[in-house]
């Protein structure tokens, strides 16, 4: 069985330009969990939300902390300000362009590849989706789901 039997030839895809909201919003409204980036047809990286969840931790604070009585106080004021300092950084954040955090690695199969060759791919590499290229143009999507049930048509 061939990657073309399998794949999904309408892409949701995004340009380098959009920002990381429009991404947010591209994969909420498609219920998607990546996408590939497109400029002038030909794929220049790979945005899933893995990466817009890493933009979203906080490094960890190390060793114990016991508050004294006076701190006991202090932290939910504290906390409220740290939230609004968060809400600042996710607006910043989501005003980004999505080349600022796509992988510019990216894996791809031709429509003409074997299923098994896709498999091994995404298995080899720790993806979830293949981007299906054909003469440099994208052609398709591949992801882990499109090849089981493609097994299941078996």
């Amino acid at each position: 069985m061939k990657v073309r039997d399998v794949m999904n030839p309408d892409v949701v895809v995004c340009s380098p330009e959009d920002t990381i909201g429009d991404v947010a919003r591209l994969l909420k409204q498609n219920n998607i969990s990546g996408l590939p980036v497109v400029d002038d047809g030909k794929v220049v990286g790979i945005v899933s939300e893995g990466d817009l969840l890493r933009l979203l931790e906080v490094p960890e604070h190390g060793g114990l902390w016991l508050p004294s009585p006076f701190e006991v106080i202090e932290v939910p004021i504290r906390e409220l300000i740290n939230w609004e300092d968060t809400k600042r950084m996710l607006e910043d954040v989501g005003s980004q362009p999505v080349a600022d955090i796509m992988k510019e690695k990216v894996y791809t199969v031709s429509p003409e590849d074997s299923i098994e060759k896709a498999s091994e791919s995404i298995t080899r590499h720790k993806i979830n989706r293949l981007p299906v290229v054909e003469n440099k143009k994208l052609v398709g999507i591949v992801t882990r789901g499109d090849i089981i049930r493609g097994l299941g048509n078996l």
